[in-house]
């Protein structure tokens, strides 16, 4: 967490947890847990809105188009319990985690547009 006083405990929030059973994994595998966490709708979205500059909740509303703002406030409170967006004065940002995983993320981004031209054939 290093040392970030921003972060305020987030006991009842429904993240998946390493050892738990989650999509995909009965034993909570962290690779599993990370993909069940990502997998859940505009999560990636939301990561990938932070990535450039933090944004409010509208602005973050508005990147994301059509995302409602109960989702969005779930998703949220998902993300920070996890450690990869924080509450700022600036709005919501990425912590130092969420930007290490975003840049991990980028390149399946990027393989990911040579793949969907393969499709196509």
């Amino acid at each position: 967490m290093s040392g970030n006083s921003l972060v305020k405990p987030t006991h009842n929030i429904n993240i998946p947890r390493p050892g738990s059973a989650v999509r995909g994994s009965k034993t909570g595998q962290p690779i599993m847990v990370l993909f069940d966490l990502l997998g859940r709708r505009w999560a990636m979205g939301i990561i990938w809105n932070l990535y450039e500059t933090s944004c409010t909740f509208r602005t973050l509303q508005t990147r994301c188009e059509s995302i409602s703002p109960t989702v969005l406030n779930t998703r949220i409170k998902e993300l920070r319990a996890a450690h990869i967006i924080i509450n700022t004065p600036n709005g919501y940002a990425l912590t130092e985690q969420g930007r290490s995983l975003y840049m991990l993320l980028s390149p399946l981004g990027d393989w990911s547009k040579e793949w969907v031209l393969h499709l196509r054939e």
